[in-house]
């Protein structure tokens, strides 16, 4: 069964559970999803070019978290990242949002999620420079993933790395020798201050009181 199929069937067994839980986007996602190529008022018109049939279909809703329709543009999204890859070896860095913040970035998840990427990404830019090992600047690919595999609410994002940096003024590519990229407890560190800073003082955002002093970030 398609996930679509056991969410319509479900639907009311679904609401009663967990209807002080929702938020307005999870609403409208699921309203998007059950409505994905159904409405009938809303259709493309095909036509053959060798003769006179055609034909009508229902529009898809478009929405990121359709399984239905985003599957071509979750390929095509693919192929392009492959189409950039460079012929070296890749590091995998993930920034981990802690338990105590989580509530926030699920009432608020525009603004956290966006903090997230900025923060996390002038984190590793800022590493890469002052490395001896790469010493410029750096390139990367960040994939936010909102929820774990078993669907709880997990906020981390994923950096794909490549093994070098490139000097600006001497028009150099510096590979990176070794498995070792950064060292982890240093960028959970700078990754804790600095999204902190960014929420309290940027963006106003209250905090909860007890927010852990050791965050997470594999490397």
């Amino acid at each position: 069964m398609k996930f679509i199929e056991l969410l319509r069937d479900h639907l009311d067994a679904f609401n009663q559970a967990y209807d002080g839980h929702m938020t307005s986007s999870m609403r409208h996602a699921i309203f998007a999803m059950l409505s994905c190529r159904t409405n009938t008022e809303r259709t493309s018109q095909w036509a053959c070019r060798s003769c006179t049939h055609t034909a009508d279909f229902p529009l898809s809703c478009g929405h990121r978290s359709c399984p239905q329709c985003q599957h071509n543009t979750t390929t095509d999204w693919l192929n392009k990242q492959q189409a950039k890859l460079l012929p070296v070896e890749y590091y995998m860095v993930t920034f981990t949002l802690p338990y105590e913040l989580r509530v926030t970035a699920k009432h608020q998840p525009e603004l956290m999620y966006q903090a997230m990427f900025s923060v996390a990404a002038s984190v590793l830019k800022d590493f890469a420079k002052n490395s001896k090992q790469l010493g410029g600047e750096v390139g990367f690919t960040g994939v936010l993933h909102t929820h774990n595999r078993r669907r709880d609410l997990h906020p981390h994002i994923h950096f794909i790395i490549p093994a070098g940096s490139f000097n600006k003024h001497k028009k150099q590519w510096k590979k990176n020798k070794g498995k070792y990229l950064f060292n982890a407890f240093n960028l959970a560190k700078v990754w804790r201050a600095r999204l902190l800073a960014q929420l309290t003082d940027k963006l106003n955002i209250k905090l909860p009181t007890a927010i852990p002093k050791k965050w997470v970030v594999d490397c």
